[in-house]
């Protein structure tokens, strides 16, 4: 038997088909809308399949189950947020707030979001998903905004990485927590009003809720 050997620098065959934005889009648009619809229990890969017009097994290439997915789907609303162009921290993060508020308000991103949340409770894998693919990227707009204030002046830098991190992850916890509360289990307005309290509360202490307008 004689072999052939690849001509020197030829590139390796690739196997499998490309994936697609288009794609992946229209399964993670289908995720979110069957959320909406049958809530968590009800939710199937079969289902989101024949809504994206799919096959089922082109879903089970991507995502391994529906937890994944379900991730995803969240993760790609939350990806829409972006920190605004102003001239100071309080318009930053007022900005963000009521986009994030806004968000929320969208049954497919509330639905969607709720319902992984709960299921993390009993699924620590789901839970480290949830982490890496939303809470750890939208730290991107606390880590900006925290840039672009130091730049202006507006706050010091930290003395090191390690107290820089955990900086940056005390503003996401308090920031995204105060909204999730009040847009999801208070169920009370995130509006203008609210979001600048709370970016006054935020910058200057509880000293400065008794003064703000």
């Amino acid at each position: 038997m004689c072999s052939h050997s690849r001509p020197a620098g030829a590139r390796t065959p690739r196997t499998g088909r490309p994936r697609s934005a288009q794609a992946d889009a229209a399964i993670l648009e289908a995720t979110r809308a069957a959320l909406v619809e049958r809530g968590w229990p009800g939710l199937t890969m079969g289902d989101v399949a024949s809504r994206a017009g799919v096959a089922k097994t082109t879903l089970y290439r991507r995502w391994p189950g529906k937890s994944e997915l379900v991730v995803d789907a969240v993760a790609a609303l939350f990806d829409e947020l972006e920190l605004p162009e102003s001239d100071s921290l309080a318009t930053d993060i007022e900005g963000v707030v009521l986009q994030f508020a806004a968000l929320l308000e969208r049954p497919e991103a509330r639905t969607a979001l709720m319902a992984v949340v709960a299921e993390s409770t009993r699924d620590e894998a789901l839970r480290r998903r949830i982490r890496t693919s939303i809470v750890d990227r939208q730290k991107r707009l606390v880590l900006l905004g925290r840039e672009r204030a130091q730049a202006r002046g507006e706050l010091p830098r930290e003395p090191d990485t390690a107290t820089a991190a955990r900086t940056a992850d005390l503003i996401f916890d308090v920031i995204a927590g105060a909204v999730v509360h009040r847009a999801l289990v208070s169920a009370e307005p995130v509006d203008r009003q609210w979001a600048r309290a709370f970016t006054a509360l935020l910058l200057g202490g509880l000293s400065a809720v008794g003064a703000s307008p």
